[in-house]
């Protein structure tokens, strides 16, 4: 019988509670997930890993969320790659910023506990996977 390989997420989170909490969930959910505390290791870690799916912060060191998301989706090599920006920025111009740039969602953090959050990014791969 064959085994689909684990679908991998990558994780860009500066916060390190934060990032155990949802590492812990996904891995716990079947997924392999590798993690970037930083916009640049980001933009690294998905030319290395190439991850079915990113969650994003925006507020992050160095590079910020809308930065990478940007520079991911003028890249034809990292463009089709669904990215859910998971931040605190609640603002309507945020959101449609981040949209506009191309995120397939804008989660909430203190809007959506973790297990939602897993709920969201399985209903984007199942959907990617069709």
């Amino acid at each position: 019988m064959l085994t689909k390989p684990l679908q991998k997420i990558l994780l860009v989170e500066d916060d390190s509670f934060l990032s155990n909490i949802y590492q812990t969930k996904f891995t716990k959910e079947g997924y392999q997930v590798v993690v970037a505390g930083d916009g640049e290791e980001a933009l690294k870690a998905v030319k290395i890993k190439k991850p079915d799916i990113i969650l994003l912060d925006v507020l992050l060191p160095k590079l910020d969320g809308f930065a990478v998301l940007e520079k991911l989706k003028k890249d034809p090599e990292t463009k089709d790659i669904p990215v859910i920006l998971l931040t605190n920025l609640g603002q309507r111009d945020d959101v449609e910023r981040g949209l506009a740039l191309g995120a397939v969602d804008y989660l909430i953090k203190a809007h959506f506990k973790p297990s939602e959050t897993v709920a969201k990014v399985k209903k984007i791969l199942d959907r990617a996977t069709i």
